[in-house]
């Protein structure tokens, strides 16, 4: 306890802690999208194409904090978008598109990075290490949590008409196409700027189970983006004050409270039936 007491006083501990509550709130008030979409498979698909994006922006400007950060940002728009336009333009189907794109992109990734020495790195980047994000990190999830609840409060009414009804949508003369790329590019946003928390892997449930929570308690899409928000950030900051003491690693950590909390949430739904 005393060592945790301790810890608590130096710098990094604040900035793990601060980072745990924007990243948690930023991807649980995202996760609502996420849901509602129904697009969680093709999400996990979309965060292991992070990696090649990764290696190609070291191949090109060498390992830095900016090369990596923009490389997965590009990586994950392009194999996210580029699938959703394969689908509209071809007969197969996106899930097929999406898997096809992903898979060979993270075999590139890998062998990339194995090849440049950087193994060790590998593991960081699919599972995380929050103790590791500098104030651009943070920054970067202060910057797409500011988009995400701008952009969905400016535009909440054509969004959620389109989440539930696309046909209505369409039919109100809304430009869907053009809303589920602005959706998808949000999500992927979201995703990349997690990334360096609790990695391409782990990310996934924190972008999918805030919001399976909220969605299991109500439904009522308004609380479902705030509601998930908090639970995003409330695990993740259970999680920091969980996983030290216990020397747990702090991404796997966070994403096995918002389980329990899923499963607590699931049983008190059945109980009130």
């Amino acid at each position: 306890m005393n060592d945790f007491l301790s810890y608590l006083a130096e710098p990094i501990a604040l900035r793990t802690l601060w980072t745990c509550a924007v990243v948690g709130f930023v991807d649980g008030y995202v996760s609502a999208l996420v849901v509602l979409r129904r697009s969680s498979l093709q999400l996990g698909a979309v965060s292991c194409a992070l990696l090649p994006g990764i290696a190609i922006g070291i191949l090109l400007f060498g390992l830095g904090q900016w090369s990596a950060l923009v490389g997965a940002v590009v990586a994950g728009l392009l194999v996210g978008l580029s699938s959703l336009f394969v689908a509209r333009t071809s007969r197969l189907h996106h899930d097929a598109a999406l898997s096809i794109i992903h898979s060979a992109a993270f075999a590139l990734g890998y062998v990339i990075l194995v090849s440049l020495g950087l193994q060790q790195k590998v593991d960081d980047w699919l599972f995380g290490n929050i103790m590791s994000m500098s104030y651009v990190d943070l920054c970067l999830a202060y910057g797409i949590g500011a988009v995400a609840l701008l952009a969905v409060t400016a535009f909440k009414r054509p969004l959620l008409i389109w989440l539930f009804d696309p046909n209505t949508a369409t039919s109100m003369g809304l430009p869907t196409r053009t809303i589920s790329y602005a959706v998808y590019a949000l999500i992927i946003l979201a995703l990349v700027s997690s990334l360096q928390a609790v990695g391409a892997l782990l990310t996934l449930g924190l972008l999918v189970a805030p919001a399976g929570i909220m969605r299991l308690l109500t439904n009522r899409a308004e609380l479902m983006f705030w509601g998930a928000g908090a639970i995003g950030g409330g695990c993740s900051v259970a999680a920091f004050f969980v996983s030290y003491p216990l020397g747990l690693h702090l991404g796997a950590t966070i994403i096995l409270l918002l389980g329990l909390a899923f499963a607590v949430a699931w049983r008190f739904r059945l109980s009130v039936r």
